[in-house]
């Protein structure tokens, strides 16, 4: 990922020499488990340890693989001869009775496992300042809009307690798929375990903290990374649902929030007024990278009989990427609603704009109790409504004086009330324990 859509933490847990640090732990787990059995000569992989511990894989590491790939165009061939070029003779016990794929598959869930780890921290630092915003606002009136039209009344609370919602089952899911590529596999060439028997799978993974995979061709099944990517595409439409609705608010005829503006910010290199929603912009964009990844990751899943490579390439990117953009794009959206500006006084504004007409079916209803068939009812609402919207006349003051409309001061002054509408959010509020 680029430096401009990158954590310092996603760097460094996606950097080469900590893909070869983190091949390393699985073939010295390997060389200890063989030890153990008797199967490498005792204190083999003390001596290994205390060789890395006084020249660990480094930068210097990555690029010297890369030299003797160049030559041997196989990656674990050439980290292998690095490793014995390091380490000396004791090298020679490392990737015994292995597969390439056994280290890497392992290596590489190891690193989604702490990646997702990542993002999740990432998504819990969200959800608390999504939920701050959701209990200060509760009880702040403003409009509920459908179809983009103003509609009845809601409270801006309620907007972040649905945001509250969508992250918690995107946190249940990104928990669900940590665990399903939370497993290690040394079953050997075809997965047979012919070379490397169960007893070393079963101890190596629980050196490294993972579960088995229950059946392994070669590779670990690809729909376990299809499982994450899926997770981190919905994660990425969660962000993209609150980045457009802040994005929307902003708009100058609506100006009910608004992104934090620094001191020295600029908003155009032409127009010094302006103040534009560019992270919301910016994280919108995040948001179809995101989704853009899980359809090579479902391609992924078919490979030729026990093993292909088809899916290396497609992971070599997208993997790192789409864990590296969820966490940016997370801690980014962060900032904004942290910092994000909220005019009340707007919002009321707004929340009259129309003279009344998001009241329209609490009147209708009124009308119904009073008496009117529905269809009476609705055409007496009806015809009100359109004349307060082609006059601006409010569309209380217009029933008052509809000889068809049977309400009193006192019932309109009921069907016009908003805290009607809004007597049930306490209610909600309690499911989430807030």
């Amino acid at each position: 990922m680029i430096d401009r859509y990158s954590t310092p933490e996603m760097t460094t847990l996606w950097s080469e020499a900590n893909r070869y640090r983190t091949w390393l732990e699985v073939e010295l787990a390997a060389t200890e488990v063989w030890e153990g059995f008797g199967e490498v000569p005792a204190g083999t992989s003390a001596r290994l340890r205390s060789a890395i511990e006084q020249a660990p894989l480094d930068e210097a590491f990555a690029v010297r693989v890369a030299e003797i790939e160049a030559e041997t165009h196989h990656d674990m061939v050439a980290f292998t001869r690095a490793l014995t070029e390091r380490l000396g003779p004791d090298a020679r016990f490392i990737h015994l009775g292995l597969t390439s794929t056994d280290v890497v598959d392992t290596a590489q869930n190891l690193l989604l496992r702490s990646a997702t780890t990542l993002v999740i921290e990432d998504l819990e630092g969200l959800m608390e300042v999504i939920r701050e915003k959701a209990v200060r606002y509760r009880h702040t009136p403003c409009i509920g809009r459908t179809h983009g039209v103003h509609a009845e009344p809601t409270t801006f609370g309620l907007k972040f307690l649905h945001f509250l919602a969508a992250l918690g089952r995107d946190l249940r899911r990104l928990e669900g798929a940590r665990e399903a590529v939370s497993v290690a596999m040394l079953s050997g060439s075809v997965g047979t375990y012919a070379h490397v028997p169960p007893m070393i799978e079963r101890r190596v993974a629980e050196l490294l903290g993972l579960e088995r995979d229950p059946a392994s061709s070669q590779t670990v099944a690809r729909d376990r990374h299809a499982e994450l990517l899926a997770a981190l595409a919905i994660l990425g439409t969660t962000i993209e649902r609150i980045a457009v609705e802040i994005r929307h608010l902003q708009r100058t005829e609506v100006g009910e929030v608004a992104e934090g503006f620094a001191p020295g910010q600029a908003g155009s290199s032409s127009m010094p007024h302006k103040k534009n929603p560019i992270a919301s912009e910016n994280l919108t964009g995040i948001a179809r990278l995101l989704r853009s990844a899980l359809h090579p990751g479902l391609e992924n899943v078919a490979l030729w009989h026990e093993r292909d490579i088809s899916h290396s390439s497609v992971e070599r990117v997208i993997l790192p990427d789409s864990t590296t953009l969820a966490s940016y794009a997370l801690r980014r959206l962060t900032r904004v609603v942290q910092r994000l500006m909220v005019f009340p006084e707007r919002m009321a504004s707004n929340l009259d704009l129309l003279g009344g007409l998001p009241f329209s079916q609490r009147v209708l209803h009124k009308l119904i109790e009073a008496g009117l068939m529905r269809e009476e009812a609705y055409e007496v609402v009806q015809r009100n409504s359109l004349e307060s919207w082609d006059t601006g006349a409010p569309l209380r003051d217009l029933l008052a004086v509809d000889s068809d409309c049977p309400l009193g001061e006192a019932e309109l002054g009921e069907a016009f009330d908003v805290g009607w509408h809004l007597r049930f959010v306490d209610e909600v509020f309690e499911r989430f324990s807030l």
